[in-house]
């Protein structure tokens, strides 16, 4: 009895390490640089006007990482990001709509498994909400032009702002500059 309580006690700290992240189980990941498709009509790099669609139109058009992340508010798996490590010069936009997010200089290694940023592109890029899920007092970053769930930012960046962005790769698409 007594083995057993010290393996239970032993695997508990595993149970929460893994029941931190919320994963979509067993999906495929889209590993195009551009999630803009024949279906995603909302997608551009331009336009700027703000997007309301409802969950049933935001399923059809997005791929269904995107759609879990971006819609569901769910988080990729730590390092599993192709942006984790990912250094060309350009700029990162939504997903989800092609808004601009971040400048490629405002991104730094950050050792927490997902991409950081310590600014967003411009001040109506990005949008804020608190966030009290999982136990923890947050805040919550989501795309300024279609709400999108991006990720989470915290006050342990470093200069010239002390924040850091922490983003969900599969929410982000790139455009290497010229």
């Amino acid at each position: 009895m007594h083995s057993i309580i010290s393996i239970a006690v032993m695997a508990l700290p595993m149970v929460f390490c893994q029941c931190s992240f919320s994963q979509s189980p067993k999906e495929k990941v889209s590993l195009s640089m551009n999630n803009a498709s024949s279906k995603n009509k909302i997608y551009s790099r331009t336009d700027k006007s703000k997007v309301q669609l409802t969950d049933a139109e935001w399923k059809d058009i997005l791929p269904h990482n995107v759609y879990y992340i971006a819609r569901q508010k769910g988080t990729e798996r730590p390092w599993s990001s192709k942006y984790e490590n990912f250094d060309e010069t350009g700029t990162y936009y939504c997903a989800a709509c092609g808004n601009a997010l971040f400048r490629s200089d405002a991104k730094f290694e950050s050792s927490c498994g997902w991409p950081s940023f310590f600014e967003p592109i411009a001040k109506g890029s990005i949008i804020y909400a608190p966030d009290h899920s999982a136990g923890m007092e947050r805040t919550e970053v989501m795309c300024g032009r279609c709400k999108a769930h991006l990720g989470h930012v915290f006050d342990d960046g470093p200069k010239p702002t002390g924040l850091r962005y922490c983003i969900n790769g599969v929410v982000l698409d790139f455009d290497k500059s010229k």
